[in-house]
């Protein structure tokens, strides 16, 4: 089946590309369904439909108890509400698809502030204690704001306020009530990060928890620890060392008490400590789990806080509302129910139909090459080896193995195909017929993660890449990225059981093991940019040639590229760099190898064509050297060099 989409080729080669497409079988074709524009609903969102709740608890929710000790504000799913600090069914004060959240009372009650992304960003609002008449006290589209606190006149308002888009991570700002751009309390290192604001009672120091980074993968113990700033001096100091970290200070209205969060075991709890004498203990253990290992944009804990006479601290955790006697015993439950209708946007929805059926299209051929007569396509599609005709029509499994199965390289005479294999535990080196008689051969009597296989021109011995199976079943990286990467470059005979690999040398940058015309040396692509050979014994390397792509603004040197292959016949060489595909030459030359900018092919020093626009994937030579083959997704393409040439001459000269 042919499948001409000529719209992805560049203008120079549409009239010299055949395009095939690997299997009428496998390969349908699928209609682009093109989308309008206009069509599109603009911001802000519409609501698009209401999800009833009642509720008599939830997740995450930070609350504050009023100064007269008589009301809790709590947030429950970026909605704010409150209710008599005995419980009972809260009335909801603000609504809408805006998250709203981290609620406080100011000193005198009448107002509350908290974190919004009504206006776009997170941003930090005041609103009336019964969330009328919102005003922003700080503006941008990308700002993160967390845990905003007032300071105990009620005349400024202190926050961490960051960037959502990694400019800046959160840092204290102070904000006057009455307006103004705000003042940047903390602003150096870069790397720090704060949050947790907490005035102290006397108004004069703002406890806050303070890490470098926003986050880190794997995080190890402590991230967080508490510090203070003193409004006087302008000066910070630590004033925890917890292993397991010290997060979201809250202090006491007598001045006395402060309580924290911190890590012990596999929990996180809640220490109190008397800021009179030092002495710690824990007031309750375990809570809920702290979010140290994320960016924590809703801080690491739920805002807590104490009430008035400093007698009891009020949290929540396990889905509930608690009040926990400041001298030690059993919390008691502050029952609460919420009883609304929550606002949604549109659904985040996408039909994606998965054929089930027999025959059904694939999305990426991967590993294809062609055979030496081009009659045929070997490629892998769905973890298993394939075989289709030119025109990529019938195509076939050559096994029925149960194994994933990789990188087919041909027989010189068409017969065989070799290929890598993994069982889940292990892999080896294969061959099998390529017209799917008879059963598999193994090759290697070693286990291992085998890659790259490459049939010598006088097919005798097949050569490829190997590491240790054990290195990939242990690496945290699996078979993504940071996996180990192969150590060995070794041969096995054709045969027709499995033998003993002979190493030829150490990888040592090297990969993608071929041939040119002869059999006495091995190509490879050595990282970053050369094209080296070796003979069988591992020695005499040779440099023939180094490839650099376009250098980026900024940079000093030229793209690397990610593969490059020696022409079976000929002096020409394939270059994929930043997934397009080039073609330049070898010549003979005595000195260091000289460098090919194809970035640059008018300034090249040797001839350079470029073959791609859109880009390719999986570049191969054909048997003698005079096309270059590559995939996209699931489309074949092949390019006549002398036509491609003749085109591309052609368009220059127009």
């Amino acid at each position: 089946m042919f499948d001409m989409q000529n719209e992805i080729l560049p203008a120079r080669l549409r009239m010299v590309l055949s395009v095939l497409v690997a299997s009428s079988a496998l390969i349908v074709p699928v209609s682009a369904q093109e989308e309008d524009p206009a069509d599109e609903p603009g911001l802000p969102l519409a609501v698009d439909r209401t999800v009833p709740i009642d509720m008599m608890e939830g997740s995450w929710i930070s609350l504050d108890v009023s100064p007269d000790g008589r009301t809790v504000v709590f947030d429950h799913l970026g909605d704010l509400f409150t209710m008599p600090i005995e419980g009972g069914l809260a009335t909801r004060i603000t609504s809408g698809l805006a998250f709203d959240a981290q609620p406080r009372f100011s000193p005198d009650g009448s107002r509350i502030v908290f974190t919004s992304d009504r206006s776009g960003g997170q941003n930090v609002w005041v609103a009336g204690a019964d969330g009328s008449d919102a005003e922003a006290v700080t503006s941008g589209a990308t700002n993160r704001t967390e845990s905003p606190d007032w300071s105990p006149d009620g005349s400024y308002i202190v926050v961490s306020k960051g960037d959502f888009r990694g400019s800046g991570l959160p840092k204290l700002w102070l904000y006057h009530v009455d307006g103004g751009s705000g003042l940047a309390l903390i602003d150096e290192p870069d790397d720090l990060k704060t949050n947790g604001a907490a005035f102290s009672a006397d108004g004069r120091h703002i406890w806050y928890a303070r890490r470098t980074r926003d986050w880190v993968y794997n995080a190890q113990m402590p991230q967080y620890q508490l510090a203070v700033y003193d409004r006087e001096s302008g000066e910070s100091y630590t004033r925890t060392s917890r292993y397991g970290s010290a997060v979201r200070p809250t202090v006491s209205p007598d001045g006395r008490w402060l309580v924290y969060g911190t890590r012990h075991e596999d929990q996180t709890g809640l220490r109190i400590q008397d800021l009179n004498d030092g002495s710690e203990r824990w007031l309750a253990y375990p809570v809920q789990h702290d979010d140290q290992e994320s960016r924590a944009t809703l801080d690491v804990l739920p805002g807590m806080s104490f009430t008035p006479d400093s007698r009891y601290l009020v949290a929540s955790y396990g889905g509930k509302i608690w009040k926990i006697p400041v001298p030690g015993g059993a919390a008691e439950e502050i029952p609460f129910q919420v009883r609304y209708d929550l606002e949604l946007g549109p659904r985040v929805e996408f039909q994606y139909p998965i054929e089930d059926t027999p025959t059904f299209t694939v999305r990426q051929i991967r590993d294809p090459v062609p055979s030496p007569d081009g009659s045929r396509i070997a490629f892998t599609a769905l973890d298993r080896l394939w075989v289709a005709r030119g025109d990529g029509g019938g195509p076939r499994r050559v096994t029925a193995s149960e194994n994933s199965e990789h990188q087919p390289a041909w027989s010189p005479d068409g017969r065989w195909l070799a290929y890598v294999s993994w069982d889940g535990e292990a892999g080896h080196l294969n061959k099998v017929r390529s017209d799917g008689s008879g059963e598999p051969v193994r090759l290697t009597t070693e286990q291992g993660v085998y890659v790259t296989p490459a049939w010598s021109p006088d097919g005798t011995r097949i050569v490829a890449l190997r590491g240790h199976a054990r290195a990939f079943q242990e690496s945290a990286g699996g078979f993504g990225g940071g996996s180990p990467s192969p150590t060995e470059i070794v041969w096995v005979p054709d045969g027709g059981a499995p033998s003993a690999a002979t190493l030829i040398a150490p990888v040592d940058g090297r990969e993608s093991p071929h041939f040119g015309s002869t059999a006495d040396r091995i190509y490879f692509h050595k990282r970053p940019d050369v094209l080296v050979s070796l003979r069988w014994d591992g020695t005499d390397e040779r440099e023939h040639l180094k490839v650099r792509g376009e250098t980026p603004e900024g940079n000093d040197d030229g793209l690397t590229p990610s593969d490059l292959r020696m022409a079976p016949r000929g002096d020409r060489v394939l270059a994929a760099v930043q997934g397009q595909i080039y073609v330049t030459r070898v010549a003979p030359f005595g000195g260091a190898a000289p460098t090919v900018n194809v970035g640059n092919p008018d300034r090249a020093a040797l001839p350079v064509l470029r073959l791609t626009d859109v880009g390719g994937e999986f570049p191969t030579w054909s048997a003698d050297g005079s096309r270059v083959h590559w995939s996209l997704g699931r489309v074949f393409f092949t390019a006549d060099l002398a036509a491609a040439q003749v085109a591309a001459d052609r368009e220059e000269d127009e």
